[in-house]
């Protein structure tokens, strides 16, 4: 595929010019023969901005086949005929490209097609305040005790060739923005789901959709959309009508992705940078590993990187050979999957990292970390699992280059939360795969409590994101099947309530364990992050429920099923399945906003985004 984004070396470009005279377009080749002929010079050679192999196989066959067709690959591959450029794609996805003829969208029409400046948006950013704490207040939503009961949906929408949908809403001027696998942004009614623009990213958008804030006297107010895709890139969009105004790759490394949603606070996004080089650490011909996680802050005006700050200050060098004889490198790793949180009283954000792919290992690694605003310096670092060094060459039958001893994984994939008790004291609450919530103080890092709420695991724990709420935090728990070598000795699904202050339970609910009878891929448990109003948590779970919590008992006072058909607005068929990720639900007025569908791990996939609505009570 020649090489993804700029210009290569000269070295590479004579070795791509040289293979792809082999390739005519007369040829008759497998997707094999075409990857290996044209597009490994760059994916297999660490060229910068090359994705690797592995990357390219969790992109869509659609997504792949546009890029090559149409979309940024296309002037790279000239020599290649349509069903080349379909082989190859197929190949690196293991799935077919879909033969049905793209629908249109229904396009708005009217006042729903206009963007209404009056509808400022309630909350800004994945964690809906700077400070991550989740919460929707009573100005953000109507959904309470009294009405959930009336809560039902309203309209639903497919995404076309996905079968997950991870991108978090966000919802303004009368719309809701939300991204799709197959790399689409779309800007929808919120009304009536209709599609007043779309864009297309370069890949996968997983990340949430950040609306920036305005005036609604401002007739003049040009509010931004911010978002990363799964190639790395970071894009600025104008809301109103989805033109882009920047784009920028934070990390030339070729795994670095954007996975953490970008945090917007005043003038700059601060984006966090993670990699799926822990995947191609699987190969044991590939020098494991070179990436290292870091923070980018950008000016929003213009994309301007204004600081860069790694979580390993050390570059990664040549530590010796592995036993295939390919060399292995570090430090590496300590990569951010979650959201930065803003600490404004203290100038600065925080961060949680996860383990190191390679040794020797760091004391950055499954750490929280708390970062200068304005430069980016490190203030303070807390690690709570040290030497944890692992990657996915440690599940595998050739562990080549898994290192010794073999970490955990115990990554800090739930962004932290900056909480303040009603007795005015903060605290930062992290979340983390062992299992584990930490209590620390703002200003240094220091340990005040810690809770083991489950044993945590590979894919279990605490996930995706807790949620706060008045004294109280919100702590989903995962502790999904995964491999013996990681599973929970005594899996405790759920979701927990504790005292922000002490650590102490308030109360626990259990999950539900026999709802998936012989369903595939259906699970118990609650990995997904969480969102919650002053009376209400809302935890999306494996099993595809969305379920309603009183936020005093853990009482479910209201659930529905996502995994089932649904007919869309749209007309693309669509089902939901598990909710998982960094998607929960989000609200605006009488609606709620969820994606359902996860197909990874392997959890039940889906390709829904469903509007819920509270229809008006029956007359007494």
């Amino acid at each position: 595929m020649n090489c993804l984004v700029g210009i290569w070396p000269a070295a590479f470009a004579e070795k791509i010019n040289t293979n792809t005279s082999l390739l005519s377009p007369e040829t008759l080749a497998t997707g094999e023969e075409v990857y290996r002929t044209v597009c490994a010079a760059c994916h297999e050679t660490g060229v910068p901005k090359a994705p690797v192999k592995g990357m390219l196989g969790f992109m869509s066959t659609a997504s792949i086949y546009h890029a090559l067709t149409e979309g940024v690959m296309a002037p790279r591959v000239p020599q290649l005929n349509l069903q080349q450029k379909k082989a190859v794609a197929e190949y690196l996805t293991g799935q077919p490209l879909s033969t049905e003829k793209p629908k249109a969208f229904p396009q708005c029409q009217g006042e729903s097609a206009q963007f209404d400046g009056a509808q400022v948006p309630a909350v800004v950013g994945w964690g809906a305040q700077p400070q991550n704490t989740r919460v929707f207040d009573a100005e953000a939503t109507t959904i309470n005790p009294s009405n959930i009961q009336q809560l039902d949906v309203a309209w639903a929408f497919g995404f076309p060739d996905a079968v997950r949908a991870r991108s978090h809403p966000a919802i303004g001027g009368d719309a809701v923005f939300v991204g799709s696998q197959d790399g689409r942004v779309f800007a929808l009614d919120k009304t009536t789901g209709c599609v007043r623009w779309s864009y297309r990213a370069k890949a996968e958008v997983r990340t949430a959709i950040i609306l920036s804030s305005w005036d609604k006297n401002d007739k003049t107010a040009q509010p931004g959309l911010y978002f990363g895709d799964y190639l790395g890139n970071v894009y600025a969009l104008d809301a109103r009508t989805g033109k882009l105004r920047w784009q920028v790759r934070p990390d030339a490394h070729p795994s670095a992705t954007i996975t953490g949603s970008p945090t917007l606070f005043k003038d700059r996004l601060y984006v966090p940078v993670s990699s799926l080089e822990v995947l191609a650490a699987a190969d044991p011909d590939y020098a494991c590993c070179t990436f290292r996680g870091s923070v980018v802050a950008f000016d929003t005006a213009t994309g301007e990187k204004v600081w860069q700050t790694y979580t390993i200050a050390e570059r990664p060098n040549v530590r010796g050979k592995n036993s295939a004889g390919t060399d292995r490198v570090g430090p590496s790793g300590a990569p951010i999957w979650n959201s930065p949180a803003i600490d404004a009283k203290r100038n600065q954000l925080l961060v949680g990292t996860g383990e190191n792919y390679s040794r020797p290992t760091t004391e950055t690694s499954d750490a929280i970390i708390a970062m200068d605003l304005d430069q980016g310096k490190i203030n303070w670092v807390f690690q709570a699992t040290a030497n944890d060094a692992w990657n996915s060459a440690c599940e595998m039958a050739d562990q080549t280059n898994c290192p010794q001893p073999v970490g955990p994984d115990y990554d800090f994939g739930a962004p932290p939360i900056l909480a303040t008790h009603s007795d005015g004291s903060e605290l930062v609450l992290a979340g983390q795969k062992s299992g584990i919530v930490w209590a620390l103080a703002p200003a240094t890092g220091k340990l005040i409590w810690q809770r083991q709420v489950s044993e945590g695991g590979l894919v279990g724990g605490i996930h995706f994101g807790m949620a706060v709420s008045g004294d109280t935090v919100f702590v989903p728990i995962s502790d999904a099947q995964e491999s013996q070598h990681h599973a929970p000795r005594k899996p405790n699904p759920g979701l927990f309530a504790l005292d922000i202050k002490t650590g102490r339970y308030q109360w626990q609910w259990h999950a539900v364990t026999d709802v998936c009878g012989d369903k595939p891929y259906c699970m118990p448990g609650n990995g997904a992050a969480i969102s919650t109003t002053p009376e209400l948590v809302f935890a999306g779970s494996l099993d595809g429920y969305i379920r309603a919590h009183d936020t005093r008992t853990g009482k479910v006072v209201w659930q529905f099923n996502t995994a089932q058909d649904f007919t869309t607005v749209n007309g693309v068929k669509a089902f939901g399945g598990a909710l998982e990720g960094g998607a929960s639900a989000a609200f605006d007025g009488d609606m709620m906003f969820l994606n359902s569908g996860y197909f990874f791990n392997p959890y039940m996939p889906g390709n829904v985004f469903i509007a819920f609505k509270l229809a008006e009570a029956p007359a007494q």
